[in-house]
């Protein structure tokens, strides 16, 4: 290793998710380590019968589980984000307003749309009932900063809060946004992470119509095949995930165990087209250089890629041409994409993804890629295949890639924390 792990000082003391495996981040980790698949047909009653085959629907979630009575108009990408955070926070043993003070608190959730569900129903009231229907709940519904609005309005926090709105990059940006916070010293505490709740008729519609989802597949577990020389297309998903992370310095002066350290990030744009990558992988290979760069780390020192890996034709190919860019043709990490069993979150795909990555760490186990029966033409890559590998690495990257040519590769590496969770 060519530089000290610790030498940023954030760590990852909490996490959450809540995903179509499962509420909680165990449970999701351990169902991808199994080669589980949270993908299925949209039941009977649901928003998208009869509109899509398969998605990713995650359990579900009534607005009192989270916040108090009485509260109206809550989108459902909020209330995951709500669920996430309490997790995570609660994960990490902090108490806000007891150790730690409010405004050295910061929150950064991020959301693709925001509320979509909730815009498209007040839209269809509108033209069925007139103006008069349209409620004044509406904005604080949809806008795609109230997921952070609410949970800091929950928990006290008085710092730093924003979210971003970088398609699918967004989650992936809101860990960015911690670690910028931490590292020039804004907020001892950052809660970040992003959310997505896209399972409504016209998002999805849109999605098809583009080409741009998974078709034909008569098991909606085999239809995420991300790297496979038969994908078609990604999984429309909905879904959470947020991190907790602290300075390092103040998390041991707590006592609080970490799962992994955040050790730096790169960020690019492709400026090529507004819904394909650039089939070079020239952004994806910028991102991951400039990670390595920032957390001072050579090719050499990552034992683990999780891959962007939507499983679509043009995404895949160009993500591991730049894969191979970036550690070589011969040899190079790990590399595996959890989409193939949650699907694609959209804006919270890169927070759960982090997560994912702060496990792989601290319990020594690389999830596999599912349905990778054959590896594509110009995808060949060290892929996890089949069952879970046993892993020392001590540093991976997180990959997120969006439409617009948001590209976002996150460093972790093994906790360097007084405490350390796992292994």
């Amino acid at each position: 290793m060519s530089r000290s792990l610790t030498a940023h000082g954030a760590t990852v003391t909490g996490l959450g998710t809540f995903t179509s495996l499962g509420r909680g981040a165990a449970e999701t980790f351990d169902a991808l380590c199994s080669g589980k698949s949270g993908l299925t047909a949209p039941p009977e009653g649901h928003l998208l019968a009869g509109s899509l085959d398969v998605a990713g629907i995650a359990p579900d979630l009534e607005s009192t589980e989270v916040l108090p009575r009485g509260e109206r108009m809550v989108d459902r990408y909020a209330l995951m984000a709500l669920a996430a955070a309490a997790e995570a926070i609660e994960d990490s043993g902090l108490r806000i307003g007891t150790d730690v003070d409010p405004t050295r608190v910061a929150v950064v959730l991020s959301s693709g749309a925001g509320g979509l569900t909730t815009y498209e129903e007040q839209a269809h009231a509108r033209r069925e009932r007139g103006p008069t229907a349209v409620s004044p709940y509406l904005l604080p519904g949809m806008l795609p900063n109230m997921a952070a609005a609410r949970i800091a309005i929950k928990y006290g926090i008085r710092g730093w809060s924003s979210a971003m709105a970088t398609a699918c990059a967004a989650g992936a940006h809101a860990v960015v946004e911690a670690a910028r916070l931490i590292r020039y010293g804004e907020a001892d505490v950052v809660v970040c992470g992003g959310t997505e709740a896209p399972l409504n008729p016209t998002s999805a519609l849109a999605f098809k119509h583009a080409r741009a989802l998974a078709h034909g597949w008569e098991d909606p577990t085999a239809a995420s095949r991300p790297f496979d020389r038969r994908r078609n297309g990604f999984v429309l998903s909905e879904g959470a995930g947020v991190l907790v992370v602290e300075r390092t310095a103040f998390a041991d002066a707590r006592g609080a165990a970490g799962y992994a350290d955040l050790l730096g990030w790169g960020v690019s744009t492709d400026a090529f087209k507004p819904t394909a990558p650039r089939p070079d992988g020239e952004g994806a290979v910028q991102s991951m250089r400039a990670a390595l760069a920032n957390g001072g780390l050579t090719p050499d020192d990552i034992g683990y890629v999780n891959a962007h890996g939507t499983a679509t034709k043009l995404g895949d190919i160009a993500e591991a041409r730049a894969v191979r860019t970036v550690f070589g043709a011969d040899g190079g990490p790990a590399v595996s994409s959890s989409k193939s069993m949650t699907g694609h979150l959209l804006g919270g795909a890169g927070a759960v993804e982090a997560a994912v990555c702060a496990l792989a760490l601290s319990t020594g186990r690389l999830p596999p890629t599912h349905n990778l029966e054959e590896v594509a033409p110009d995808c060949e890559l060290d892929h996890v295949r089949g069952t879970a590998r046993p892993s020392g690495t001590e540093a991976v990257l997180s990959n997120s890639f969006a439409f617009g040519g948001h590209n976002v590769s996150l460093l972790l590496g093994r906790a360097g924390s007084r405490t350390r969770r796992g292994r």
